[in-house]
């Protein structure tokens, strides 16, 4: 079947046929999961959000690839599955991407952890939807209207398998004022939830999302084995997190041992996040709090001297767009800067980024620079990514890089 005779009957109105440019083709043919509406030249009749696109290729008129058609988002396609159109997106078609997901978190299912992130968005073949499991609730946040034609399969194979209680839907800002949408953000659409906050585990230690006004979906998953690491190299020591949000690095250095925990962020709401999260757990360590501007509240603890065993900096991304980057590099410098100063003799100085415009090797050049420009000598002991929930299907699915760096003083 040629591009000018696609679905034309009645019964398959709800698709359409595409041809994008050179360039954009060779993207569809690399697995690129994102279609922009530059590389579009040709679409043989009106295409709504949700229509089910059967892209073609430009000389051959063979199939290459199947996606959604967003009219709402300059990623005009998001891209389904690669090569001819003998697959059919239908119900089978979600369970067995579901499945394989599920398959993948296997491993971290099996230690003491009832938290994950089920699908990731792109990484999983899900683009624009995000699927997290908090004990017994699945919170499932929507970024683009294309799903909400197959949401209810997707939920009912999401709830199989995760043997959840309770469904929590969110909704990013644009899908929150679409008339095309019928839920409220935190809408419970399934089962009951007794309370906004959901205690769960992570390798043992008991924290707690707001998965009804939490950010994203109430927690951030993602850094969890780098959290786990942090701890168990905190026994006994002093530890400072900056940027902290709800503790999730504070609260594993309590558990296991540190002495003093200071958590720094300038948001009251997190840090009285972080000090629930922490009482939810025993711990004999000192849990100290500053509110403020992180760059500022460092300079004044480096005015009075105050140093630590072990300084963590998460910052939130910087570079939320192209013209940003360079700014955001800016940035990285000044804490790789700030906690180097911070950081006690034979410390421990952990930096992460989540900014994925800046590269990996771009963000551990500039920490490198940096440190070697001061008078200490330093040992890159580990570089790591995303947890085992957050796998990586492309490229640009890259984004959190964390790096630990011992002082030999």
């Amino acid at each position: 079947m040629g591009f000018s005779e696609t679905i034309t009957s009645k019964d398959k109105a709800n698709r359409i046929a595409v041809k994008l440019t050179a360039k954009g083709e060779q993207f569809v043919l690399r697995g690129h999961p994102w279609v922009f509406s530059k590389s579009i030249t040709k679409i043989n009749h009106m295409a709504k959000t949700g229509d089910l696109a059967i892209i073609f290729s430009q000389n051959k008129n063979k199939v290459i690839g199947l996606g959604l058609y967003d009219a709402q988002s300059p990623i005009r396609i998001k891209m389904l599955h690669y090569g001819s159109n003998n697959e059919v997106i239908n119900e089978s078609f979600f369970k067995r991407r579901i499945e394989d997901a599920y398959q993948k978190r296997l491993p971290l299912l099996k230690t003491n952890t009832n938290s994950y992130r089920f699908l990731f968005g792109e990484n999983d073949g899900f683009p624009g939807l995000i699927a997290d499991v908090y004990a017994q609730v699945l919170v499932v946040k929507l970024y683009s209207e294309i799903w909400l034609t197959y949401l209810e399969m997707i939920l009912q194979n999401l709830k199989r398998l995760s043997k959840t209680q309770c469904i929590v839907i969110r909704l990013s800002r644009k899908l929150q004022h679409s008339k095309a949408n019928k839920f409220v953000d935190g809408e419970v659409v399934y089962g009951t939830l007794e309370h906004e906050d959901v205690e769960f585990v992570e390798h043992g230690v008991k924290f707690s999302a707001n998965v009804i006004q939490g950010h994203k979906t109430g927690y951030f998953l993602d850094h969890r084995a780098n959290r786990k690491q942090v701890g168990e190299w905190s026994k006994g020591k002093t530890v400072l997190d900056v940027f902290c949000y709800t503790g999730g690095f504070s609260v594993h250095a309590l558990i296991n041992g540190a002495t003093e925990v200071t958590s720094l962020d300038i948001s009251k709401q997190a840090l009285k996040a972080a000090q629930c999260n922490a009482s939810l757990n025993s711990y004999s360590g000192e849990h100290k709090i500053i509110v403020g501007d992180a760059f500022q509240e460092l300079n004044n603890l480096i005015k009075v001297g105050k140093t630590f065993d072990v300084v963590v900096i998460d910052p939130p991304s910087f570079a939320k767009q192209h013209t940003e980057i360079e700014l955001a590099k800016k940035k990285y410098a000044q804490l790789a800067q700030l906690g180097e100063k911070l950081t006690a003799k034979s410390g421990l100085l952990v930096l992460a980024s989540c900014s994925s415009r800046v590269l990996a090797q771009t963000f551990f050049d500039i920490n490198k620079q940096v440190l070697s420009s001061t008078s200490r000598t330093f040992e890159l002991i580990a570089k790591t990514e995303h947890d085992i929930d957050h796998p990586i299907g492309f490229p640009e699915g890259v984004y959190l890089k964390c790096a630990y760096y011992r002082f030999k003083d």
